[in-house]
């Protein structure tokens, strides 16, 4: 019987790139592969007739050598039939991480378990809007899995340790023929360790490691803001079998203020101050970060108009200076008023030019003194 055209068997043309060939043939193992098809002759020849083609077309010479001459070129290839075996040394890669929905796992280029790196670790810290603004060391304490201390990780008893696994002979793998190739599977007795703790450390348990708390100074540099993380290299959790710490992730959440809100490094707020001083000028005093400071409000200053003191924000993080304060002066009346006073508001707005309420009520908006009546009350 003519053997099946290499590009038709993938269903691919014959300019298809490799990643194209690639691609078509992982489909191709996929749906045929035995695991799924079990005791299906057809699949299984399917399987086979599509690993052959990859095997020619994914090489270059061998795919040039196809091109030219047809399966006469290609006939001396390896196998039987021109099938090359070595087309399974990369079928771990064609397929992916899905190796797992045949029930092999590690089959193809597994690897015995040994040292790995220890876990990284979050923690989120809660701190005042003051001490984001100055800075601040405090303590903290975390849970995180160590290396047992009485048997040194190795997690057996004292004066045993771990035997070969007698399954798959410490190699952590045990092999076994899968249709026409062999494949290798993760040993379930060791769990690939290739050695099993017959004695285990009564501290542990045989884990080889424990649950400890740990307690950290953790410097906060002033500025930080909500979301920011510090570092902390090697106080994560402790490697397994000799690997590398993870990392301490401290995420600061940084509570509200009730008189400031921050944009980045600028501070925002908002002043009542008298009408009087808005109509007049005058200097008021506003509270900062360091204490109270001079605000110059130029006479006629609208209600609601929003003036900036430089560099009375927060410092910025990364030591570049300060952000800036922006006031927000709102005017302030009172309640109640006098009989003196009443009087003299009254003689204020008998005086005051008639194009003031003209040109509010013109515009649609509320007068002067109504608009002060609404803000406070």
């Amino acid at each position: 019987m003519a053997k099946a055209d290499y590009y038709e068997v993938l269903g691919v043309a014959r300019s298809a790139s490799d990643g194209e060939i690639k691609s078509a043939y992982r489909k191709l193992a996929l749906k045929y592969h035995p695991d799924r098809n079990p005791g299906d002759h057809t699949a299984e020849e399917r399987f086979k007739e599509a690993a052959e083609a990859y095997a020619i077309l994914a090489d270059g010479d061998k795919r040039a050598a196809y091109d030219r001459f047809g399966h006469a070129g290609v006939g001396q290839g390896g196998g039987p039939q021109g099938f090359d075996p070595s087309v399974f040394s990369d079928f771990g890669d064609i397929l992916g991480g899905l190796g797992d929905i045949f029930g092999f796992g590690d089959a193809f280029g597994g690897r015995r378990a040994g040292p790995r790196r220890g876990a990284d670790l979050r923690y989120d810290l809660e701190i005042s809007f003051e001490a984001a603004a100055k800075g601040t060391e405090t303590q903290i304490r975390i849970p995180r899995e160590e290396t047992c201390t009485t048997c040194k990780g190795s997690g057996s008893a004292s004066g045993s340790g771990p035997e070969t696994c007698p399954q798959c002979r410490g190699v952590g793998q045990v092999r076994y023929q899968q249709g026409f190739f062999t494949v290798a599977k993760t040993c379930g007795h060791c769990r690939g360790a290739g050695r099993i703790i017959t004695k285990p450390c009564q501290t542990c348990r045989g884990n080889g490691r424990t649950t400890e708390q740990r307690d950290l100074k953790v410097k906060i540099p002033a500025g930080i803001a909500t979301g920011q993380r510090l570092r902390l290299s090697g106080e994560g959790e402790h490697g397994v079998q000799g690997g590398p710490p993870g990392d301490l992730y401290i995420v600061v959440l940084v509570a509200d203020h009730p008189f400031f809100q921050r944009h980045d490094d600028d501070l925002h707020c908002e002043l009542r101050v008298p009408f009087t001083t808005l109509a007049l000028g005058g200097s008021v005093q506003v509270p900062t970060l360091d204490g109270e400071d001079a605000l110059h409000v130029p006479d006629g200053t609208p209600s609601g108009t929003v003036l900036k003191i430089r560099q009375k924000g927060l410092p910025n993080v990364s030591g570049r200076g300060h952000g800036d304060l922006f006031v927000s002066v709102v005017a302030s009346v009172p309640k109640k008023l006098s009989k003196e006073q009443r009087k003299a508001m009254e003689e204020l707005k008998r005086v005051l030019p008639a194009d003031v309420h003209q040109t509010e009520r013109d515009s649609g908006d509320k007068p002067f003194f109504e608009r002060v009546k609404d803000i406070f009350g």
